[in-house]
């Protein structure tokens, strides 16, 4: 099967700029098939990441901080976006 490319895109850029020592990226869309927020492709994505990034930031400015990367496609292609944001050794 072929490689997403929107999917490699949010990946390239979330460890571009976060330098992960752990991360994974779920599309979680397919459970939510049918929920008007998928309608027209939205997607429902999960991020767990580990970075020394996060480290000394509380969970809000972790938050914050993959938002504002991610602000164009949480307008238009990004319905759910569910974050599991730790630093190392948390």
């Amino acid at each position: 099967m072929a490689e997403d490319p929107f999917l490699a895109d949010v990946e390239r850029r979330l460890r571009d700029a976060f330098v992960p020592e752990a991360f994974t990226l779920i599309d979680e869309s397919h459970l939510h098939a049918g929920h008007a927020g998928s309608r027209g492709g939205a997607r429902h994505l999960r991020v767990v990441m580990v970075s020394s990034r996060f480290s000394g930031q509380g969970l809000l400015a972790r938050h914050r901080a993959v938002q504002r990367l991610l602000a164009e496609e949480l307008r238009q292609k990004i319905h759910a976006l569910a974050l599991e944001l730790r630093a190392p050794g948390e």
